[in-house]
């Protein structure tokens, strides 16, 4: 049986079309996403989930969060660039099933206020030379959930915020997220019946 994955989301997408891109191509084969929801009314991530026919909705609050993945049945549930920080009580509801993608290999740059560009410029002042990014579980300290995977890029002399967050995104993310969701949905369902 397949693991049933939500995707929340808060802006473009980028990581979410990785998913997608990879449950299309067999590389995400133990799970399928059934559910996007987003913060974030204008995000393009839900015209992505749109196109390929994923339903997706917009929630207000973590209530509204809640009971959508209920719903939906859903077993896994994947931030991926989703801005807010959960509660510790939503996620006792999802022990150990709530994955995230963070643009730093952790422990550096990241926790409370570090999202985004923000994460890249903070690097970039302190003179990294070698930056990344982590998938980890969620639990109730910001980033400080299992590191799962991690993968190191490099920062290169000429760097803006902009250029290194687009290499981190090509050469990390995009491979690690998926990589990292394929692996718990394989060993959720291995283990367990649809909830």
């Amino acid at each position: 049986m397949l693991t049933r994955i939500a995707v929340l989301v808060s802006g473009g997408g980028t990581n979410l079309q990785a998913l997608l891109d990879a449950e299309q191509s067999g590389a995400l084969h133990s799970g399928c996403i059934a559910l996007v929801l987003s913060s974030n009314p204008d995000a393009f991530a839900l015209e992505r989930a749109r196109k390929a026919g994923v339903p997706a909705a917009v929630c207000r609050t973590e209530e509204d969060f809640r009971k959508e993945l209920e719903s939906a049945r859903i077993q896994l549930v994947v931030l991926a660039g989703f801005l807010k920080i959960l509660s510790p009580e939503f996620v006792r509801r999802w022990p150990n099933r709530i994955i995230n993608i963070h643009p730093s290999l952790i422990p550096s740059f990241c926790g409370r206020g570090y999202y985004g560009l923000k994460v890249h410029e903070a690097a970039l002042r302190r003179g990294v030379k070698v930056t990344g990014a982590t998938v980890h579980l969620v639990n109730d300290v910001p980033d400080r959930g299992k590191i799962l995977l991690q993968k190191a890029v490099d920062v290169l002399p000429d760097d803006t915020p902009e250029t290194l967050q687009r290499r981190v995104m090509e050469q990390a993310e995009w491979k690690l997220l998926p990589q990292a969701v394929e692996q718990i949905a394989q060993q959720i369902a291995e283990t367990e019946e649809i909830i």
